[in-house]
């Protein structure tokens, strides 16, 4: 949902400075010693399990299989995209170079009719089955396109191997006509009997207030507020074989949902959706407190946006303090249910958005990148290595290795036969230098970002000395 956020967006012009070093580098002994005191940071999960979000899985097409936590998502649109249709055939004419790049999902916005019709970014919905076939709310087709463009849409990206998620908007409806309420004693707008596709017809008893009471959790901008208590709405959303879940499912075949403003009601109502109706989930909890995000992902049985790790990023990388990368976030309680991410189509605050990148795709979690990033803003081949370095790399547990207000190492330490890296953050404005301990003995390791020339071997003892570029990253591995 589209929140009163105004951010002016500015792309740093960061200048390269010329750094020479030779091919292979002397460690040397001074440094070492003084590297010891570090202090190693071992990110522990609560259920102790090692965890592995880059191992690329094979399939009949060769191509990156994605499954939730171990694939890479792309927020497959932005806020006000152009209206006239044409989106669906847009996104269908990238799904194949974002495949090849290592994308292994997309997250399309809501698809079904609302009230502003053709001009609707789809977060005021009125019938959740009218994907653009039915003459409402002043058009035929979405903003987005037709029925049949989202269908072949979706027939691409699932023969690219692509997931594709549906964003699920349950909270409220908006677009009905106006009918007298027993229960306030004046006329709202929750007649939806109209609906064009004669389903999930709904009246003022399935929007609070009601029979079943005042309110829930939450409203949303003063629209007619969806009762989940109500058998009928419950029946209509997960139960019935033809309703919202299932249809959107088995018929129209999406893959998972994202729920939109999860705050506005109870977690059991993902729950049960999830229960009933399957697929991977992700709920929008705009909330910074990464104790709420644990509590609601556990009680939703859902996977949950980690805006803890959103706004830690924020405040490191521009406010120049990487320490604070140390700090608790969702990824680190439970990166099984935790969506990492850099900017939506809600908010853009960070802007060393490449730094931000080189973290959440090279740490634990399930990173989403977002299509402005990547189709127009950001460098679409640093991004497209990051990708496979995710994909082919970034496995296994997490230790933090040394952290400033300018510097921050970290070690991915591998996983079932895969070696694993060590990612260098650097904010500062000059080249810094490292010595860290890897997993690794007597081995030449190389950059795989190309931002250094080094080719180090490690010592028998494990240590290295690497070394990051200002204002950007290095991640490292075994050269082979």
């Amino acid at each position: 949902m589209k929140k009163p956020i105004v951010k002016i967006y500015l792309l740093a012009a960061f200048t390269t400075l010329l750094y020479s070093c030779s091919q292979n580098e002397t460690n040397e002994v001074d440094s070492k010693a003084e590297s010891q005191k570090f202090e190693i940071i071992n990110v522990t999960h609560h259920d102790g399990k090692p965890f592995s979000t880059g191992g690329s899985s094979s399939s009949p097409t060769g191509k990156y299989v994605d499954n939730p936590g171990g694939g890479v998502m792309m927020q497959a649109f932005y806020w006000d995209v152009p209206a006239g249709g044409n989106w669906w055939n847009t996104v269908s004419s990238k799904v194949t170079a974002w495949s090849n790049a290592g994308i292994g999902s997309i997250w399309l916005p809501p698809a079904s009719k609302a009230q502003n019709g053709a001009f609707s970014m789809g977060y005021d919905p009125t019938d959740y089955f009218d994907f653009g076939d039915y003459n409402q709310n002043g058009s035929i087709e979405t903003r987005f396109g037709s029925k049949t463009e989202l269908v072949s849409l979706i027939t691409a990206a699932h023969n690219e191997n692509m997931k594709v998620y549906a964003d699920i908007v349950i909270n409220h409806n908006s677009g009905g006509q106006s009918e007298a309420n027993p229960f306030t004693g004046t006329n709202t707008w929750t007649n939806f009997s109209g609906v064009a596709s004669g389903k999930f017809t709904r009246n003022y008893n399935d929007f609070y207030k009601n029979s079943y009471g005042n309110n829930d959790e939450g409203s949303f901008g003063g629209f007619p507020d969806l009762c989940h208590a109500n058998p009928h709405v419950q029946d209509w959303l997960w139960l019935r074989a033809d309703g919202v879940g299932k249809y959107y499912k088995n018929t129209m075949k999406f893959d998972g949902w994202r729920f939109d403003y999860v705050k506005g009601f109870g977690p059991w109502v993902v729950n049960a959706w999830n229960a009933n109706v399957g697929g991977f989930s992700v709920g929008e909890l705009w909330d910074s407190n990464v104790n709420v995000l644990n509590d609601w992902a556990n009680a939703a049985n859902s996977s949950v946006f980690d805006f803890a790790c959103y706004y830690k990023m924020n405040d490191a990388f521009d406010g120049n303090n990487l320490a604070l990368l140390n700090d608790d976030m969702m990824w680190k309680r439970n990166p099984y249910k935790a969506v990492t991410f850099v900017t939506n189509h809600d908010t853009d605050e960070i802007w060393s958005k490449m730094l931000a990148y080189s973290y959440i795709l090279t740490h634990e979690g399930y990173p989403t990148i977002f299509y402005r990033d990547y189709e127009e803003w950001l460098d679409k081949s640093k991004l497209n290595n990051l990708i496979w370095i995710h994909n082919n790399k970034a496995t296994g547990t997490t230790s933090i290795l040394y952290s400033d207000n300018d510097e921050y190492v970290a070690r991915r330490n591998g996983y079932n036969g895969n070696p694993g890296l060590v990612v260098y953050i650097n904010n500062s404005d000059a080249w810094q230098e490292r010595w860290i301990q890897t997993n690794w003995a007597n081995t030449q390791i190389k950059d795989f970002t190309g931002n250094s020339t080094w080719y180090p071997t490690t010592q028998a003892d494990k240590w290295v000395k690497i070394q990051c570029p200002p204002k950007g990253y290095s991640i490292w591995s075994i050269n082979q």
